[in-house]
């Protein structure tokens, strides 16, 4: 030994806290396990693999993250908090985080069993054989005939939905830009496989693509300037720096900005939300499902981790243009909802207006100078996000069983009469427009009085009138496709809905009754949202 390398201290390895992140290496490891089934197992039966793989993957996952959300209770300080900094500071265990994983992991179980549905199309999947193959050629045709599935789906919905849960728990940028990535990545690939209109769904996953790119690189941007700022990726250490105010005012408000740029992206909110409509409506409608309640909670989540943990003492700064943008995102998507005659444009265009009222729910969560966030609007913002995901998930899966000779009518107009034609179908369905609508008795008024309530609370007055009379707004869009369903003669031999496996109406059923039950008895959903407390620092 010389004496250079005796000098030298012992290197410490790192502390890894298996038992809380269990979840997601869970996950991890089912989706890197299906990319070895994917090149070894055989073909003929790749596809029920693949799929009870996922399935059985996620339900382990969920029944983990129970476990550790109930025992998250440490003493921090003297004080008892739920939750605690793991990973080396990388990933954050608290109530918020671990209670996202949960309708993360609910969310992703409903949208893989729609992904592994097969009865719809004539014994195959939603997805395309082989990407690669051009849309109505001859390779394609063969591919069909040979009944070749594209069975690596569900690992990279795997990838994605770890991708979501690291993104909702992230405590440092770095992380939170590698967990952006590992969503997004995925995402891009599964929206240009669908079976039915490649081109529009090719034409989906490049526009989603070439714009996830330029937001990432504009949240990239905004990671530099932060640690600039800073000096440390840690959002508790930026959060002392912005308290502080150590360093310019000007790296620190574009930091803030072009952080925000790709969040917001992420949530489908004005002016970032061009991406939305052609998106929903090219994609297979499984991943439209899957995308649309988890990647609006991950980011929101996100989100608030970000603006009220590291930036919360800047709160003065960014409040406005929050305020701004959900004015705006509400406004937007409620208008322009009426003029869609595309049922899938339509619910994009419905989830845009949803994200400015998830908006109004952070707005109003700032308490105080310090820019801590409220415990109760917290809540109602985790309430709203379980809600909304599974009425969402629920009308795509409608959408999938309402079918022509070329796949999905989603063409408004060939809705018409399905009330006669499947009252059981077109009810769910009006279910799920009821509660987007926030219609008592349903999940999505409590939501909305919960979100609405906690900006009032925040002295956001106005913004909550403007939100009510925005809710009023888009209740005409909602209420014009009951009335085509039930009170509209159908169109030539009128819409055909095709019978799906268990799976999908597994979905459909359960999706309905969380949309009553939760309208009904909130109670234990809410007190469990409350219950997870704040996040921990």
């Amino acid at each position: 030994m010389t004496p250079f390398t005796a000098d030298l201290p012992p290197i410490a390895g790192p502390s890894i806290e298996y038992s809380l992140l269990a979840p997601l290496f869970i996950i991890a490891g089912v989706a890197t396990l299906g990319v070895v089934v994917e090149a070894l197992w055989p073909r003929s039966s790749r596809f029920a693999v693949q799929a009870t793989l996922a399935i059985a993957g996620v339900i382990a996952a969920l029944a983990d993250t129970v476990w550790v959300f109930q025992d998250l209770d440490v003493v921090k300080g003297g004080h008892l908090a739920r939750g605690k900094i793991a990973a080396e500071g990388a990933v954050s265990i608290d109530g918020p985080g671990v209670f996202t994983w949960g309708i993360l992991l609910i969310f992703g179980l409903m949208s893989m069993l729609l992904f592994a549905e097969r009865r719809l199309e004539g014994g195959l999947s939603a997805f395309t054989g082989r990407a690669s193959d051009p849309p109505g050629s001859a390779s394609e045709a063969e591919a069909i005939s040979h009944r070749i599935e594209h069975t690596e789906v569900f690992p990279l919905a795997m990838f994605a939905l770890v991708g979501m849960m690291l993104f909702a728990t992230s405590n440092d940028l770095l992380t939170m830009f590698v967990a952006l990535e590992v969503l997004s990545l995925p995402l891009y690939l599964l929206c240009g496989l669908a079976r039915r209109r490649r081109l529009l769904s090719q034409e989906a996953a490049l526009k989603y693509f070439l714009l996830g790119a330029f937001s990432s690189a504009f949240f990239l941007y905004g990671i530099a300037l932060a640690y600039g700022y800073a000096g440390s990726f840690r959002l508790s250490d930026i959060d002392i720096a912005v308290t502080t105010r150590t360093g310019g005012s000007n790296m620190l408000l574009a930091a803030i900005a072009l952080m925000a740029v790709g969040l917001l992206f992420k949530m489908g909110a004005v002016p970032f939300h061009t991406w939305t409509p052609d998106v929903y409506q090219g994609a297979p409608t499984p991943v439209t499902a899957f995308m649309a309640a988890g990647t609006k909670a991950a980011a929101l989540l996100a989100m608030l981790r970000v603006f009220f943990v590291a930036f919360g003492g800047s709160s003065w700064d960014w409040r406005p243009t929050i305020i701004t943008v959900a004015v705006i995102t509400m406004f937007l998507g409620a208008v322009v909802s009426i003029s869609q005659t595309d049922v899938k444009r339509m619910l994009a265009y419905s989830s845009i207006a949803h994200a400015g009222f998830l908006l109004v729910g952070l707005a109003g969560a700032y308490a105080g100078v310090t820019g801590s966030i409220r415990v109760t609007s917290l809540s109602s913002i985790l309430f709203y996000l379980t809600v909304y995901g599974v009425a969402s998930i629920g009308a795509f899966a409608v959408v999938t069983v309402v079918r022509d000779s070329g796949g999905e009518s989603t063409h408004l107009s060939r809705w018409a009469g399905l009330g006669k034609v499947s009252p059981l179908l077109a009810g769910a369905f009006a279910l799920f427009m009821l509660s987007f609508a926030g219609i008592p008795l349903t999940a999505g008024f409590i939501g909305k009085w919960a979100v609405f309530s906690a900006a009032w609370s925040g002295g956001l007055w106005p913004l909550v009138v403007f939100g009510v009379l925005v809710s009023a707004l888009a209740a005409y869009f909602y209420v014009r496709v009951i009335v085509l369903m039930f009170f509209t003669d159908p169109v030539g031999h009128g819409p055909t809905v095709a019978v799906p496996s268990v799976l999908t109406t597994v979905v459909i059923a359960f999706a309905a009754v969380a949309t009553i039950g939760l309208g009904i008895i909130p109670g234990p959903v809410l007190d469990l949202a409350q219950h997870a407390g704040a996040f921990v620092r």
